[in-house]
């Protein structure tokens, strides 16, 4: 994509985009390994506010086993009560074609289909290997094609695993390969722990981006080791525009230990205005609904832009 050229300090120079895309996550990633659970009140009111707030795309909950994921038990009913305003895309995470029957009875016709590239990891997340998932994922595509839904796949622990280290490109690739035959052409890369470093990240992206150009990829990034925008500068300069991004920093996988939270939205905005980036939303309201955020959860959240409103800085 077309950038311009801006420098920094020490002479260095980087290759950025106008303008970014951010996808919420909050509501689902966010929230989904909370020990307070929330009502369905309160999680439409955060989706509805961070849609005020600039959302065009946000990830609202997931239609999986309750028993597996209590957490997000009653996203149907969210799914109800969300307002729904022209031109914002509502999304859901779904395991199997229950889940997919689930999301479109309630008139979420966006889907995401997520498999890990990490064996060990699928074994214990879904029960399955790889492989396994993304046979069951073909039939989900063609239900979603013949129901006029749109469908987009993400590999977790596309560059590193908890129970294996570093993830092969071959293995990323091998689901890319999959998703593309399904007929899927937007998948997220997802450092499902926080052990990418900018270098892997930039070295898989370009990779990716030269092999698989009709693809759109978005970067869905953990802080669990506080890389994370700089993974994001590090897609940047390999031509992502599309991330992924949780208010007040919530997240973690329930099904992978020391699984942080998610790159903080409010911080991934900063940091892109701050560059001359635009993504369309206002960074104050997003800081105003961090701090209600961490009020419902009951304790401070990994939020370096929170840190300094609730100090009284901005």
């Amino acid at each position: 994509m077309p950038g311009y050229w801006a420098t920094g300090g020490f002479g260095m120079k980087w290759t950025l985009p106008p303008r970014i895309e951010i996808c919420e996550v909050g509501p689902r990633d966010g929230l989904q390994n909370e020990v307070t659970l929330l009502t369905v009140a309160q999680k439409v009111e955060l989706i509805d506010r961070v849609v005020e707030h600039g959302a065009h795309r946000v990830e609202i909950g997931s239609f999986v086993n309750p028993r597996a994921v209590p957490a997000m038990a009653d996203t149907d009913e969210v799914a109800r009560h969300i307002r729904r305003p022209v031109g914002v895309e509502y999304r859901a995470l779904v395991a199997n074609l229950k889940g997919l029957e689930r999301s479109l009875g309630v008139e979420i016709r966006n889907a995401k289909l997520t498999a890990s590239a990490s064996v060990s990891h699928s074994l214990r997340n879904l029960g399955r290997t790889p492989s396994d998932v993304m046979g069951d994922f073909a039939t989900c595509a063609d239900f979603a094609r013949t129901e006029g839904m749109q469908v987009t796949g993400a590999i977790s622990t596309a560059f590193g695993c908890p129970y294996e280290g570093q993830v092969p490109l071959s293995a990323v690739r091998d689901l890319v390969e999959q998703f593309l035959s399904m007929g899927i052409q937007e998948i997220s890369l997802s450092d499902t722990i926080g052990t990418a470093h900018p270098g892997l990240v930039h070295e898989y992206c370009v990779a990716l981006k030269d092999e698989y150009p009709r693809v759109l990829w978005t970067l869905h990034f953990h802080n669990t080791r506080g890389l994370a925008l700089a993974n994001v500068l590090a897609g940047l300069q390999a031509g992502v525009i599309r991330y992924d991004a949780a208010f007040a920093g919530l997240g973690g996988c329930p099904f992978a230990p020391g699984a942080t939270g998610n790159l903080a939205t409010e911080d991934l905005i900063n940091m892109a205005h701050s560059m001359g980036i635009a993504t369309g939303y206002d960074l104050e309201g997003m800081l105003r609904l961090g701090l209600r955020v961490q009020e419902l959860v009951g304790h401070t959240t990994d939020s370096a832009m929170l840190r300094v409103a609730a100090a009284g800085g901005k």
